[in-house]
């Protein structure tokens, strides 16, 4: 009789892995920003396989590898079976259309502005089960925007600083209309010299960049040498604000400005502190 009890046992416990096992989701996330959101929604024990540039939080060094951002490994990814991709647009295009082709779900986070922000977290809070996590990462997000927007409603709008958002420097890129960018400086209390730009994100003008003088400019980017002294170097840019009165910044967490998700309302707060502290 005892003998039964517990190959019964062992049966039943055998049974619920298996159970837990055939219900547990499998994730695999291909951009750093939709790695973020799945993280902090409590995903982590299903996500199976991230790109090699997903590295926030730190727990996402520790998964399988799918390939680069730009060059994932199809075999890779289906080799990890899948219930669900998520993806990121422009360089990734190609590759959803590649992975739609195989009958696998991809969701694809591409979000030009704040709004578009949440409606990502939302739905992929709904796709992952995890609505409730979502609407409180979207809460909170709104919460730290709000703090900042108060602070920036006391500024008269004629004492708003003039910003240079630098994505690269050779071509000289920035962020134009449209991007989630711009949005994050308005936010944040500055005025985007290059809003007029048509483009979320475009080749700018050195020469444009002196006629306009911003008064910060806010590199994206680590590069071997000094940006920042690099920067003050360029003809003709030693006579901007910025330059002369030593307001160029490249000591913001990449991932705060480039990666839109839920630490996008961070950045925010570190660009109004470069700006107005």
């Amino acid at each position: 009789m005892r003998k039964i009890l517990i190959v019964s046992l062992i049966l039943w416990v055998l049974f619920l892995k298996l159970s837990e096992a055939a219900v547990t989701p499998r994730y695999i996330s291909l951009a750093p920003s939709t790695t973020e959101i799945l993280f902090v929604l409590g995903l982590d024990k299903e996500i199976v396989g991230v790109s090699s540039y997903c590295d926030y939080p730190p727990e996402a060094a520790k998964k399988e590898k799918a390939g680069s951002f730009s060059q994932p490994n199809i075999e890779k990814i289906l080799s990890l079976r899948p219930d669900h991709i998520f993806c990121t647009g422009l360089e990734q295009a190609n590759l959803v259309r590649q992975l739609r082709k195989l009958n696998l779900n991809v969701f694809v986070a591409d979000p030009q502005n704040l709004e578009q922000l949440y409606a990502s977290i939302a739905e992929i809070g709904l796709i992952t089960g995890r609505r409730k996590e979502a609407e409180n990462t979207i809460m909170k997000m709104k919460q730290d925007i709000k703090e900042v927007s108060l602070k920036v409603s006391s500024i008269p709008k004629e004492k708003r600083l003039k910003v240079f958002f630098e994505v690269w420097h050779d071509p000289l890129m920035t962020a134009g209309k449209g991007s989630l960018i711009d949005e994050m400086i308005t936010v944040a209390g500055g005025v985007n010299i290059a809003s007029d730009i048509n483009r979320p994100y475009s080749i700018f003008s050195a020469e444009e960049v002196i006629k306009r003088d911003p008064d910060c400019i806010i590199l994206s980017y680590m590069d071997k040498k000094n940006p920042i002294d690099s920067v003050g170097q360029r003809f003709g840019w030693a006579t901007i604000k910025a330059v002369k009165n030593k307001r160029i910044y490249n000591n913001i967490d990449q991932g705060l400005l480039l990666h839109p998700g839920p630490r996008t309302s961070e950045g925010i707060k570190e660009i109004y502190k470069r700006l107005y502290q």
